[in-house]
């Protein structure tokens, strides 16, 4: 096993498993912070209903004034004091927790064929630049605003990640995650080790010798094969290379081919002479 691959291999998948807990923690601190979001609205709404003089632009008073320019945001909240500030904040958080929830899903690996189609900068194809450079808007978006420890904390931790993960994504490019992937993993190192294929099914088949220097392989050790040459005894007794072997061959089923010339173009070729063809047919014979 090589160990820089090990080491690579290990590493990515840790800061893979920070970015995960990076991501859930500003899950987890983008609910709370709605919901704090949304008790400082209806405690404001409350408080105007029970003293008009809330809304009063006079300035002079110690309540929370909404028209008041110095009041950029509720009290205790981080909804903007202008129209409609509540809707987007509150839309602001759902499309926080959504994109967190599609950059889970891409760190984690599933569905792969839904992000290789309709979202490619976060599948397997691509690298871990896009990826961070998601986690780094989603942290400045949170620290942008005045937020509780908790959503600081994590949303500190969630730009930092994102900063290792460009890093990551242009040293090791598109293939940052396939490099620490479980299954490449298995599959890069699949044939380090020798590994045995299953047993034949049937009976082993006995190299048998003949006495001419032949080498012939009983196919099968029952009554098919000697239907086919004739009987078993015919069966074992070897063939050789001649022509006696390729009728015995071709009568099994099995094909014989002549191999192509390997010698260069600069070497004759061989001529067939009368001494040559007075041996083959004395060769023939005798094999009969």
């Amino acid at each position: 096993m090589n160990t820089r691959q090990g080491y690579i291999f290990i590493g990515l998948n840790v800061v893979r498993a920070l970015s995960i807990i990076a991501l859930l923690l500003l899950f987890a601190s983008s609910i709370v912070t709605m919901v704090q979001d949304v008790k400082s609205v209806n405690a404001f709404i409350a408080a105007g209903k029970v003293d008009s003089n809330i809304r009063a632009t006079t300035g002079n008073g110690t309540e929370v004034d909404c028209i008041n320019v110095d009041t950029d945001y509720v009290d205790g909240s981080t909804v903007p004091n202008q129209p409609a500030g509540a809707f987007w904040a509150v839309l602001n958080r759902l499309l926080i927790i959504f994109q967190v929830i599609v950059l889970i899903m891409s760190e984690v690996g599933w569905p792969a064929a839904f992000f290789s189609r309709f979202f490619p900068i976060l599948g397997n194809d691509f690298g871990l630049g896009a990826l961070g450079v998601i986690q780094c808007l989603l942290g400045a978006a949170v620290l942008s605003h005045h937020v509780d420890e908790f959503s600081l904390v994590s949303a500190f931790f969630l730009f930092s990640i994102g900063c290792l993960n460009i890093l990551l994504g242009l040293i090791f490019r598109e293939s940052a995650k396939w490099r620490r992937a479980p299954a490449a993993w298995r599959e890069r190192f699949q044939n380090v080790l020798p590994t045995t294929g299953a047993p034949p099914s049937g009976p082993p088949r006995p190299l048998m010798m003949s006495t001419g220097g032949g080498v012939s392989w009983e196919a099968h050790r029952d009554g098919a094969d000697a239907s086919r040459s004739g009987s078993l005894g015919s069966q074992k007794s070897g063939m050789g290379f001649g022509r006696q072997g390729e009728k015995a061959a071709l009568a099994r089923g099995y094909t014989i081919t002549r191999p192509d010339e390997a010698l260069p173009t600069y070497v004759p070729k061989r001529t067939v002479t009368i001494r040559d063809s007075v041996q083959s047919a004395s060769e023939s014979e005798t094999a009969v």
